[in-house]
């Protein structure tokens, strides 16, 4: 070997002690935080983030309930009025789906590069789509339109979330994903029942008659809504809502050093909030065993949920003689009562630093309630059923979104997984649309079957992650991962996010 070639590999050597000295420190580094500070600092965020992200993901909730023939607008005429037959708008919900599956990674991505002003650009959308669905006059006239809302709804979820994780602690997110989309959720449910009923018994406006009046009408009498007001809502984020915290007008100096600081400490490495290059290797790395699992998990959660909440004042409908206004309403309890379960157990998981224990409580609960519905035909009891079933699931969605996300790292990987997990699990709705068909009526036994088998499921594979990263950190505490760490560079060490031996799962 020439004395040329010693050298080199000499300076390459110091090179990468130079480098893992820097990763080593940059590792020890525990920034001071003042817990007063944080307090206020936590205060200030929540009540920023989570009314506007509770507005936000209203609208889209609200939206995709009243923007479909298989809920209230089938019992107003729009099968008859865009000439519907069998089960045409079983397929306009499908697409949707598929649309809104489609969008969501690439959306997400799209959120990282331009910032949060892309999230005020989804939500202007999907009100403009709205409005156009109230002048249809023809069946592929709205099948045009559900591609379009699939498309602009697809990534509002999932972009909330991520901006969330871009604010708050991993052990943080839990009750603020329960917050706003588990509240917004059966809270949305509920409003949508309310809107309906109230819109419904309104007279028309010129040629804006029964089923169309949700669309149009529903804008100027109700906040929440779709159509004219999340237009205007998507406008109005245009100018509030937060961009990145280390350029957000949200915080001055001092609370934007001690937002970095927060995250800093919450990551095996330290960033200072800085966005690494989206690559594919990065984007790979997301679909770990936590992020499958978790997916799976929602896919199945949104087969139950979807499937009855889409279908439930069909449901209600069967238990009694119901006008279409009095099935309606009778949906609002079981949604209220959902809010109420959602916040209360996100709160208990945020306390007890535990997510699994209390989602297989969850699903366990909605399985009760579907076990109820097929075991007996007494309308009191399937009633009952309705309330156990939707507060089961709705905490399980915010739950499985908020489990997969803390145990993401870095921002790519978790800008993939928040994206990834409702967005594929947006295919669990495809198959929901299909699972309570008239044919099924009044018992829907089919229905409520499929639901009871997908929260069974929900619950082994909700242990079967509980022991698995139990069995991850346990190797990481023994030092089994540290293997990890050799030759790489600091740019490699901050990459590997998850996967580094000093990141520990959350259980």
């Amino acid at each position: 070997m020439s004395l040329h070639e010693m050298r080199s590999d000499e300076e390459k050597a110091e090179i990468q002690d130079l480098e893992s000295n820097e990763s080593a420190r940059r590792l020890q580094e525990v920034p001071h935080i003042d817990p007063v500070a944080e307090k206020r600092l936590l205060r200030k965020l929540d009540m920023a983030l989570l009314p506007l992200f509770g507005l936000i993901y209203c609208t889209n909730f609200v939206d995709r309930q009243a923007s479909f023939p298989s809920s209230e607008k089938y019992f107003a005429g729009i099968e008859k009025d865009l000439g519907m037959v069998g089960v045409d708008y079983n397929i306009a919900l499908t697409i949707f789906y598929i649309f809104f599956a489609a969008a969501d990674v690439p959306s997400n991505l799209a959120l990282k590069h331009f910032g949060s002003t892309w999230v005020a650009i989804l939500v202007f959308s999907f009100g403009i789509v709205s409005i156009g669905t109230a002048f249809v006059r023809s069946y592929s006239g709205l099948i045009i339109t559900r591609v379009f809302l699939g498309i602009a709804e697809g990534g509002t979820l999932s972009g909330l979330t991520y901006i969330l994780a871009r604010y708050y602690r991993r052990s943080e997110l839990v009750f603020r994903i329960g917050i706003f989309f588990g509240l917004s959720t059966p809270l949305a449910g509920a409003f949508g029942g309310l809107l309906a009923s109230g819109l419904l018994t309104i007279s028309d406006i010129g040629t804006v008659t029964s089923w169309r009046k949700i669309f149009l009408v529903g804008d100027a009498y109700g906040s929440n809504t779709e159509g004219i007001m999340t237009s205007g809502i998507g406008i109005l984020c245009m100018f509030i809502i937060p961009a990145d915290p280390r350029h957000t007008t949200l915080l001055n100096e001092e609370e934007r050093a001690l937002a970095l600081a927060r995250l800093d400490a919450d990551q095996a490495i330290s960033t200072q909030g800085k966005k690494e290059k989206t690559s594919l290797k990065l984007i790979g790395q997301a679909f770990s065993f936590n992020t499958v699992i978790c997916t799976i998990c929602y896919v199945l959660v949104n087969i139950s949920f979807q499937g009855l909440s889409l279908f439930m004042p069909t449901v209600i409908s069967t238990l009694g003689h119901f006008t279409v206004v009095e099935s309606q309403l009778r949906t609002v309890p079981p949604y209220v009562v959902g809010a109420i379960w959602s916040v209360s157990i996100s709160y208990c998981s945020f306390r007890i630093r535990r997510r699994g224990i209390l989602l297989f409580i969850s699903a366990l609960l909605a399985v009760t309630g579907y076990a109820l519905a097929i075991g007996t035909k007494n309308h009191n009891a399937r009633y009952a059923a309705c309330f156990l079933s939707l507060a089961g699931s709705s905490l399980t969605g915010p739950m499985i979104l908020a489990w997969g996300t803390e145990n993401a790292a870095p921002d790519t990987v978790r800008a993939v997984v928040t994206a990834v997990i409702p967005g594929v699990g947006a295919l669990g709705a495809v198959i929901a649309v299909w699972t309570y068909l008239p044919s099924d009526a009044p018992n829907y036994h089919r229905g409520n079957s499929i639901n009871l088998a997908t929260e069974c499921v929900v619950c082994t594979l909700t242990l079967i992650l509980i022991f698995y990263i139990r069995w991850e950190n346990a190797k990481r505490d023994r030092g089994e991962r540290d293997y990890r760490l050799e030759g790489k560079s600091s740019n490699e060490v901050e990459q590997l996010g998850y996967l580094h031996p000093e990141f520990r799962y959350r259980e």
